[in-house]
């Protein structure tokens, strides 16, 4: 009698296991959970993805033109899923390409699996499945159209596609990506700034600007354009008065020097790493350093009708040197008063604001700032350059929720386990892993011996 209460226990066990399995089963098509363990939740979206999201207000359609043969369709709906699960009014769609191969060539469709992102009534195509493209065209559809960026070229400025040390093609290219397209603006070919220009960027020139072009970014900025303009230190007048009395700024004489750079490990006195910054649009909420190799002070002479706000300032151990510091060490450098020379801290960022001039446009924004180098090819990927950049392009194009994105960078692939958690490790798998199956193994035998 007791033998078959054992085997009625046996067999209750048995079905009671296959109703769990049935109900757990049950429940994972009903209800889909997913938990991210890995380090910094790298299989999951990035916190930059999640905030181009977030900037979406409306719903996104996704139309995949994905060859039903295959596992194609489900790789690319598996990827989409961690847009969805962020996004719940992301819909994804698929379209068999061999159905109708003119309107795939209407459409320009050559690649299996192709997007196509519809928002907004804007879209954009992608042929590359990873997030960083989607999110790039995500962001560009954010954007309500590519922006049209003109660099002022033909007077020794830095170039948007150059790929010497001291251009910015790298930064360009990333900027683009992001729905911003760089033209080069010369002066001697056009007389004024062309319509439907987002943004002038005047980047380090080395030759004096010709009056005519002078008096074309004037223009431009009275008529209520927006304008970066990048300087260096420099002794030589490059006729750019008109500009700097426009803006009411002066760019100080002298090099700005941080004495607080050698405890930094900083050899070239030149070098100013910035770890904190002055409130504003720009700067709110970001914290990685930055580094700038040459600079030059800037300082406010009138109102002129702005709102000027420093975004960028030196420490309190800096100074404008007036010394040529290339035939000099860094030791024999020192704070001259007498010589004129400026104590710090001082501004070299400076980001101005008006009621544009313009009745078709709203808020006219201006930066300046006394350095190029930290954009340049060189510089671009110490500390925050690249997302302190990325920053103030948002910023004067007027992209404000595209402004505080998180920084871009590389998924941490180091796995991060302390001493004491790799010895439990260790002795997990090597002492209680073997003695949790000796233990199922010895419960497994006794069980059938008292049977």
């Amino acid at each position: 009698m007791a033998r078959g209460f054992r085997r009625l226990d046996g067999w209750l066990f048995a079905l009671a296991l296959l109703v769990g399995a049935g109900a757990i089963g049950y429940l994972t098509v009903r209800h889909d959970h997913v938990a991210d363990w890995t380090h910094d939740g790298r299989a999951s979206l990035s916190p930059e993805s999640q905030a181009v999201l977030a900037t979406l207000t409306g719903p996104v359609e996704i139309v995949s033109y994905a060859n039903p043969q295959g596992d194609l369709r489900q790789t690319v709906s598996s990827f989409i899923e961690r847009y969805r699960r962020v996004k719940p009014d992301l819909t994804l769609r698929f379209v068999d390409p061999q159905q109708d191969p003119a309107a795939m060539r209407e459409l320009g469709i050559t690649v299996d699996g192709a997007l196509i992102l519809h928002y907004q009534k804007r879209e954009q195509r992608l042929d590359e499945l990873s997030e960083r493209s989607l999110t790039n065209a995500l962001e560009r559809l954010a954007r309500s159209g590519e922006r049209l960026v003109a660099f002022v070229s033909g007077d020794g400025e830095r170039r948007a596609d150059g790929k010497a040390n001291a251009d910015l093609g790298t930064f360009m290219t990333q900027l683009e990506a992001r729905g911003m397209r760089a033209v080069p603006l010369v002066f001697s070919q056009v007389t004024a700034v062309p319509q439907h220009t987002d943004l002038v960027v005047l980047a380090s020139p080395t030759l004096a600007l010709p009056p005519g072009a002078v008096k074309a970014l004037t223009d431009y900025v009275a008529n209520g354009g927006n304008l970066l303009w990048l300087t260096e230190p420099a002794n030589e007048d490059l006729g750019l008065q008109p500009l700097a009395d426009a803006l009411g700024v002066r760019v100080l004489p002298g090099v700005l020097v941080d004495g607080q750079g050698a405890a930094l490990g900083l050899q070239d006195p030149r070098m100013i790493a910035l770890g904190g910054y002055p409130g504003h649009a720009i700067t709110r909420g970001f914290n990685l350093t930055t580094l700038f190799p040459q600079v030059s002070a800037l300082a406010q002479i009138n109102r002129s009708g702005w709102d000027v706000n420093a975004f960028l300032r030196s420490g309190p151990q800096s100074w404008t040197e007036f010394q040529s510091i290339d035939n000099a060490h860094s030791s024999a450098i020192h704070y001259d008063a007498d010589a004129g020379e400026l104590k710090g801290p001082l501004d070299f960022g400076f980001a101005l604001t008006r009621l544009s001039p313009s009745p078709d446009k709203g808020e006219q924004r201006v930066v300046v700032i006394g350095d190029g180098d930290f954009l340049s090819n060189t510089f671009l990927g110490n500390g925050g350059n690249r997302a302190l950049g990325e920053r103030i392009f948002d910023w004067l194009l007027g992209d404000d929720a595209l402004v505080n994105l998180p920084p871009r960078g590389a998924p941490d692939r180091v796995l991060h386990i302390s001493q004491g958690q790799l010895n439990a490790v260790t002795l997990g798998f090597l002492v209680g892993l073997p003695l949790l199956l000796l233990v199922i193994g010895g419960v497994i035998v006794w069980r059938r011996r008292r049977a």
